[in-house]
């Protein structure tokens, strides 16, 4: 049976549920779409889109200004860009204005340890604002492919700083912890980054919008927990397709109380 090009994702997946699994990724039946999945997409591609603005009257008596003014502006269109996919979601009008003030803040926080890092850089390097932003400015949205461990990614910043390679990725998650199925997700664009280059990233980490960066080393146990859990989620799926083998994970991400799983009705968890 042939191998499936895999993603943090779908690994994550295979991890928390092998039914859900199933049910995603060989029955392929569509998930609905929900607004933290939305406004991620909204909140990424603002930043994106940030370090292609003009920055030819950057100064240091302007710069934090315009930069207040673009990402707003940037972010707005983006809101109006995704309103169809917001429309679907059949939000009321006070929980979509809820959504979108949060998403602003998020994105004001980042700005603004942005800003701080851009100054502290100009004067650490004696170079001009648009020297430090330049020397800021991440590659993005970059994606990654590996025809050894059948997997692919997409980094959303990658930063390379003198001697220092970080690959960062951001969440609008409420929680600021490291948890198991993110810290797979950096394994594995560590190891992506490694076969590609040759050489493993310096560190690489999460930044959480609400909060803020948080980084771990990257070191060989790293990419030695991808390459397990890669190899044991092929191993079992390139030998079977059947239902039977990817038993339900019966728990609290079956059904909690705002939400539930894509395929709770499909699936009837907690019928015996």
């Amino acid at each position: 049976m042939a191998k499936r090009i895999e993603s943090p994702t779908s690994i994550n997946t295979f991890k928390q549920c092998k039914r859900k699994y199933y049910y995603q990724y060989i029955e392929k039946i569509p998930t609905l779409s929900n607004i933290h999945q939305v406004r991620g997409t909204i909140a990424h591609s603002t930043l994106e889109n940030f370090f292609d603005i003009n920055i030819d009257s950057l100064n240091e008596a302007n710069f934090a200004q315009i930069f207040r003014k673009s990402i707003q502006t940037i972010f707005l269109n983006n809101w109006k860009d995704n309103k169809k996919a917001l429309e679907k979601l059949k939000l009321n009008k006070d929980q979509e204005r809820f959504y979108f003030e949060e998403t602003v803040l998020m994105l004001m926080n980042w700005l603004n340890q942005f800003i701080e890092s851009l100054s502290e850089a100009a004067k650490d390097k004696e170079i001009t604002i648009k020297e430090a932003f330049n020397y800021l400015k991440p590659i993005r949205e970059q994606e990654y492919h590996s025809d050894d461990y059948w997997v692919r990614g997409y980094i959303d910043a990658i930063h390379e700083l003198e001697n220092e390679v970080h690959l960062i990725d951001y969440k609008t998650n409420s929680s600021f912890e490291f948890e198991d199925s993110i810290k797979l997700q950096l394994a594995i664009y560590s190891l992506l980054y490694f076969e590609k280059h040759g050489k493993r990233p310096s560190k690489v980490g999460i930044f959480f919008l609400r909060h803020k960066l948080k980084l771990i080393k990257v070191d060989e146990e790293l990419l030695e927990l991808a390459k397990k859990e890669i190899n044991l989620l092929h191993s079992h799926t390139s030998k079977t397709d059947h239902i039977d083998d990817y038993p339900k994970c019966v728990g609290p991400l079956c059904k909690w109380s705002s939400g539930k799983c894509d395929f709770l009705d499909i699936c009837k968890p907690f019928e015996k």
